[in-house]
């Protein structure tokens, strides 16, 4: 799966499950319990038994859409996390987790993780007070994520850092001064991302 610019609901009832973790999605699935297309009605979410290659399918294309990353671009974050240290799964999780545009949107600066990504390519974001435009960018324990000061008066950031957000424990965000620090290095069970990691790990592994 590409870089994912559809409807997300469609994407998010094609698996039976939300993805992205907020009420309007769940609404959807709810009053459309069922997957998308003409003979959706008549279908149930992934019925009858599916092979060992179908169900890790499904959890890469899941992880590919969570972080909004390309095939190519998630395929290269599981050859560096072969090569490192530790749980080759956990290690994948911990690279996507550090992007840029998903620790913007961790923090709250975005409602979701295409609206962060794209305030991260327009340069709304610095890192240690410098702008980065680079999604991709692998933060590192100790930076300092902040939004420019033009983009602090935008009404849709000023809203949603009001309504505040549940950031992880490794992150930690100072709304009124539109900043947050990654404390630390995430570990892969603090992640929340409703994936197998173990599956896509596991299709990998196939291709190699």
């Amino acid at each position: 799966m590409a870089s994912y610019h559809g409807p997300k609901a469609k994407v998010q009832r094609r698996f039976g499950e939300v993805l992205i973790p907020r009420r309007k999605y769940q609404k959807i699935l709810e009053n459309r319990p069922y997957p998308p297309g003409d003979h959706g009605r008549e279908k149930q979410f992934r019925s009858g038994r599916r092979s060992d290659f179908g169900l890790q399918l499904d959890e890469k294309q899941k992880l590919a859409f969570i972080y909004n990353v390309r095939e190519r671009q998630l395929r290269n974050y599981y050859k560096k996390a072969a090569k490192m240290t530790g749980r080759t799964g956990e290690n994948l999780l911990i690279l996507l987790e550090r992007r840029l545009d998903n620790i913007v949107y961790r923090a709250g600066f975005a409602a979701t993780i295409w609206q962060a990504r794209q305030f991260v390519g327009h340069g709304h974001i610095l890192v240690n007070g410098n702008r980065v435009n680079l999604p991709s960018y692998q933060v590192q324990p100790g930076d300092v994520i902040s939004i420019q000061p033009k983009m602090q008066k935008n009404p849709q950031i000023v809203e949603l850092l009001e309504q505040g957000v549940a950031a992880p424990d490794y992150l930690a965000v100072e709304a009124d001064q539109f900043k947050a620090t990654l404390n630390r290095l995430p570990e892969g069970k603090e992640i929340p991302v409703p994936v197998d990691i173990q599956l896509v790990v596991e299709y990998y592994n196939r291709l190699t």
